[in-house]
């Protein structure tokens, strides 16, 4: 099943910390809606406004759902590092507009050895993307300002962009078990856009 288009990540971002605090829950076999009531009830994200969390969950939920048991065990008990690619393939894989901009941007230039994503790179994907689809067209030109300011923190936070002002690209190292492990479900292609 294709995912719809969404702007999702604009009230739910990186967000490494919430993603981890629901694996471990999810690890410890509570259903979706025990995990909501607990996140709400004792506040596990620390957030000031409850409204906040109450947006940001179902995303948050819907990123831990597509890890697998092996994924959740890594992202729980491994290191930093290892915990930042599989939330990095967690948004990828619950959010189609942002793993086609890792596939159709960020893969591309890693291929070709360019380090370097300019602001010309960000717009001309989102206005092809509006040409794509009436959906995406319609969005307001706030929501998607500020989908390009979250897929560059995105990026900042895993690692891939060394700095929001000069726009240089890293490549990723990979964790071999997380690479087997996405191998081994047919997820090839995430690792491909991570610029394996």
């Amino acid at each position: 099943m294709e995912l719809e288009y969404s702007s999702a990540l604009t009230g739910a971002g990186y967000m490494l910390y919430e993603v981890k605090q629901i694996s471990i829950l999810k690890k410890e076999g509570l259903l979706d809606k025990e995990i909501r009531q607990k996140v709400l009830e004792e506040n596990l994200f620390q957030y000031e406004k409850m409204s906040s969390i109450k947006r940001a969950f179902p995303y948050i939920l819907k990123r831990v759902n597509v890890l697998d048991e092996s994924l959740l065990q890594l992202i729980t008990q491994e290191s930093l590092e290892i915990a930042k690619i599989i939330n990095l393939y967690g948004i990828m894989k619950s959010d189609r507009l942002f793993f086609e901009f890792m596939n159709e941007v960020i893969q591309e230039k890693l291929q070709r050895n360019e380090y370097l994503l300019e602001k010309k790179d960000v717009n001309s994907y989102f206005t092809i993307k509006a040409e794509q689809s009436d959906f995406i067209a319609s969005w307001s030109e706030a929501t998607i300002q500020k989908l390009k300011q979250v897929y560059k923190k995105i990026l900042l936070e895993t690692g891939m962009l060394k700095s929001l002002r000069t726009g240089e690209l890293n490549r990723l190292i990979i964790d071999e078990q997380i690479k087997d492990q996405l191998r081994g479900i047919g997820d090839i292609q995430y690792i491909r856009a991570m610029g394996e």
